[in-house]
């Protein structure tokens, strides 16, 4: 009878021992995950970190550009030349592509190395620009609260008496679209993702949010960054440098 009794205890025992064990392997398990998950999002934020600092750098770089050239670059040659296109770019669309990393001595990539893109009203590609008369023609969007857009840069209708933004930079982020410095172009895995779709074809109106990676939000998930330059400090520095009629 104390024979049982002794091996129901040891039994008893070894339950404890391996369910304390059990215990210790999902912790360490869950911790790890944790880990590996904050490492992520801490990488991911140096990323956008990076990468919004390579597009002011390259904001600054446009507009010293205009200072030096009286107009604004023409995009780059092409996702594996980055000079600026020898060619007139007279349209919306033709005047839109990728950042001229190479004639602006900047870095044309973001932190996920996918080519920057860049979109300039054609008429500011041309020198003399005349502030009295030419127009720039890009706008920003936002979502708010309610999820419907609404306009940052811009409005609906630009005109000299209401002008939007001469030129906008961006990048697609981590998922979804953009090309590679190779040259190679980012499929997009994403079904409703309308608000990154609409910014991989814009050359006018672009959508710039919060990021999110719900797929059931306005305008889908969303990890596009979108940087513009305000006409007016743009046409400070055109002046200052007596480069603006």
């Amino acid at each position: 009878m104390a024979a049982c009794r002794k091996l129901a205890a040891s039994r008893r025992r070894q339950r404890g021992a391996a369910l304390l064990l059990l215990l210790a392997m999902t912790s360490v398990g869950a911790a790890a995950l944790l880990v590996s998950a904050l490492n992520h999002d801490t990488t991911q934020l140096h990323r956008t970190q990076q990468t919004l600092a390579r597009m002011a750098q390259a904001r600054d770089a446009l507009v010293g550009f205009a200072a030096a050239n009286g107009r604004l670059p023409r995009p780059a040659t092409s996702a594996l030349d980055g000079h600026e296109a020898p060619a007139p770019c007279a349209t919306e669309q033709d005047c839109t592509g990728f950042l001229p990393w190479v004639t602006l001595g900047v870095d044309g990539a973001d932190a996920w190395g996918k080519l920057l893109r860049y979109s300039v009203t054609p008429a500011y590609t041309q020198a003399p620009v005349l502030r009295i008369s030419t127009v720039a023609t890009k706008t920003v969007q936002d979502r708010g609260a309610d999820g419907e857009l609404f306009f940052r840069t811009g409005q609906s209708s630009c005109d000299p008496g209401a002008q939007c933004a001469p030129l906008v930079l961006l990048s697609h982020g981590r998922s979804n679209f953009g090309v590679s410095v190779q040259g190679v172009a980012q499929a997009n895995t994403d079904a409703g993702n309308i608000d990154e779709q609409a910014n991989a074809s814009a050359s006018v109106h672009f959508i710039g949010r919060a990021a999110s990676g719900n797929p059931n939000a306005p305008g889908g998930a969303f990890d596009d960054l979108v940087l513009s330059v305000p006409l007016d400090t743009l046409y400070k520095q055109m002046a200052a440098a007596h480069r603006l009629p």
